[in-house]
């Protein structure tokens, strides 16, 4: 059996790097299983992309050992590096060209035949056929992302790395990138992912490591890593409502009252309340005409049953 066909995709064992009295990584172990997706957490300055150039050949490290898809990068960078594609933080996708000339070029400088329909291929697997003949210059923050993905995949490498591919994407966009690299993992592909952004973890990854401080503190599912806390307790809880709920409930009280008025038609007062009603409980009391306040204040409070 060759290096490639067996064990982890990605394996990392006491990896050490420094710059001068900067001890960047202390012994990093990690790997990464065929076909998954593994997330290195870590805040700014942790090591994660010094991890990354280690495994992409771009940096030497000073200690331990890293392989990718079975070869070694100290000794079998040409190996590795066809191995291994590594999307940065930034796009890097040309923007003068259409989306399909940007993955034309790349096929024709891997040197692969039927350039031409491998960029079709992959402008239809990530939802670009529409904008793949229009110039990338006028594309979104979203399909740059899906775009320099696609890019990624060309030569069909057993590994992926991304390093923070969401900074400074909005919300939509970042949408978009998670469901493209989904699209990866489902295909076969291995990805190491890092990034800054707990919720991205929880949503993409089989497997997630916490860098702290050059080394990997912890390394598990999120299952795994939820059972280091103690279990949840069952409290009363005022939750006020955010921006978007507010908006919902107004654009939807508004689209109500739209649809129910008729020409003519008399607004009826609330009714107000007698001096010798009873009240209720958690009532909540209502005061004008408006339909959007009604919505509005339903939501704001939110009591969880107390077991």
């Amino acid at each position: 059996m060759t290096p490639h066909q067996s064990g982890s995709a990605v394996r990392v064992r006491d990896l050490e790097k420094s710059y001068g009295e900067l001890h960047v990584l202390r012994g990093v172990d990690l790997d990464v299983a065929r076909g998954s997706i593994m997330a290195l957490l870590g805040a700014n300055g942790a090591g994660k992309t010094t991890v990354v150039n280690i495994l992409a050949t771009l940096l030497r490290a000073d200690g331990g050992t890293a392989e990718v898809d079975g070869f070694d990068v100290a000794t079998q960078g040409a190996q590795v590096r066809r191995s291994i594609s590594l999307t940065g933080q930034f796009t890097a996708v040309d923007e003068i060209l259409t989306g399909r000339e940007n993955l034309v070029l790349v096929a024709r400088l891997r040197h692969l035949g039927g350039a031409d329909a491998l960029a079709a291929e992959l402008l239809e697997r990530f939802s670009l056929t529409e904008a793949g003949d229009r110039r990338v210059a006028t594309y979104s923050g979203g399909m740059r992302r899906r775009l320099d993905l696609a890019m990624s995949l060309i030569g069909d490498p057993p590994v992926i790395v991304l390093d923070e591919p969401t900074t400074g994407l909005d919300p939509q966009a970042r949408l978009e990138v998670w469901r493209a690299v989904r699209l990866l993992a489902e295909g076969g592909t291995s990805v190491l992912l890092t990034t800054q952004y707990l919720d991205e973890a929880e949503q993409l990854a089989d497997r997630i490591a916490i860098l702290h401080e050059g080394r990997i503190i912890v390394d598990g599912t999120l299952a795994e890593l939820k059972a280091l806390l103690p279990p949840a307790t069952v409290e009363y809880v005022e939750k006020q409502p955010t921006l978007e709920e507010v908006f919902l409930a107004v654009i939807g009280a508004t689209a109500a009252h739209d649809a129910t008025a008729t020409p003519g038609a008399t607004a009826t007062p609330h009714a107000t309340a007698t001096p010798d009603a009873t009240a209720t409980p958690d009532a909540t009391a209502t005061t004008g005409t408006d339909a959007a306040s009604d919505a509005v204040a339903a939501s704001d409070l939110h009591r969880i049953p107390e077991e």
